[in-house]
């Protein structure tokens, strides 16, 4: 039996047009069987050429009818309520952003679980942990590990580091230096040795895989120095940090430096980098870094890079196999100028 269609906003060739364009698959269906009405099919035939019950070809033609072509897409579903109302959500986000307080909530890091009886305490909504976990990653929340801070770090003063640090360079720089090329390099020193690391790998779920760890004692140092801007660096490797160690460092560096250019040498405020007996190359000035301020030295990540990459996993029988393993993780950095760039580059160090 043929059913009756009187609206006239398309023939059944402007209906197939439609169709072809419809990235909605269900829906494109459904304009073609509308179509074959058009065309004068039965019921029985258009709904079987389009895959779909009679009595359902029934009620998408009444939409058609009522809507018009959008009467065919699928309307938007409400879902389920969310658990929490908007405001109460960005409170929830406040609260796990603070972190929790021991006194108060008996936790020193925020887990699903302590989340979970929050909820239910201060919203009267019951959630399961797995759905607490959901919520998290709604609101833009994910687990990672923080990043070491020292307590008496102090924050204001390394935004004005940064946003000084042309001024800073100025001052830093001897009058000599006037009207020659300014690099910008950061320095920095680490240690390596038989303790090791372990870094991040893949393995199945449910399962922990080993890595081999030394448990010996023996160690070198590796000074490292990066130029993010031209993509390289200098390294010297040694069996203690001192003054004379940190003088090798700088003699290196010099040879490095562009010719006729300036090092603008930023580094911490270790004993041996500000030492009097210290001998400064005529082409490096120097620039501390605040206290406690790891995170604005670059080299930190250039040491997290060679680590994970280079330098994990690994025993070292000798002293050295140490010193080859740093050689040649640092020479393998130097001949890939754009990691160095891409790890070290910081907006705000320019020298103007």
């Amino acid at each position: 039996m043929a059913i009756a269609i009187t609206r006239k906003d398309y023939t059944a060739e402007g209906l197939r047009r439609q169709a072809g364009r419809c990235q909605d698959a269900d829906a494109a269906r459904r304009i073609l069987a509308v179509a074959l009405v058009l065309d004068g099919s039965s019921r029985g035939e258009a709904a079987k050429l389009c895959g779909m019950e009679r009595q359902t070809l029934r009620d998408w033609v009444h939409r058609y009818e009522a809507e018009g072509l959008d009467g065919l897409f699928d309307r938007p579903r409400s879902g389920r309520p969310p658990g929490l109302t908007a405001e109460q959500e960005a409170e929830l986000a406040r609260m796990v952003e603070a972190g929790p307080e021991l006194e108060t909530h008996g936790v020193i890091r925020w887990r699903r679980v302590d989340l979970q009886k929050v909820i239910a305490e201060k919203f009267a909504v019951s959630l399961h942990e797995r759905s607490v976990g959901r919520l998290l990653r709604k609101l833009g929340f994910r687990r990672v590990s923080p990043r070491p801070r020292h307590p008496e770090t102090d924050q204001a003063a390394q935004e004005t580091f940064k946003k000084e640090f042309a001024a800073q360079v100025a001052e830093a720089l001897p009058a000599t230096a006037n009207g020659k090329p300014i690099e910008v390099w950061f320095q920095d020193e680490a240690r390596v040795g038989q303790q090791g690391t372990l870094a991040y790998v893949w393995a199945k779920r449910g399962t922990r895989p080993r890595a081999m760890r030394d448990r010996r004692f023996t160690w070198a140092y590796l000074f490292g120095a990066v130029c993010p801007d031209r993509g390289t660096g200098a390294a010297v490797i040694m069996p203690e940090v001192n003054v004379e160690a940190m003088n090798e460092h700088l003699a290196e560096i010099s040879q490095c430096v562009s010719v006729g250019a300036i090092a603008l040498l930023v580094l911490d405020g270790a004993g041996w980098h500000n030492s009097p007996r210290l001998v400064l190359p005529d082409n490096i000035a120097l620039l501390p870094l605040p206290p406690y301020a790891p995170e604005l030295n670059p080299v930190e990540n250039i040491w997290q890079y060679l680590r994970q990459n280079q330098l994990s996993h690994r025993v070292w029988d000798t002293y050295q196999q140490i010193i080859d393993a740093c050689r040649d993780a640092w020479n393998s950095l130097i001949a890939d100028p754009s990691r160095i760039k891409s790890i070290a580059t910081r907006d705000w160090a320019k020298a103007s």
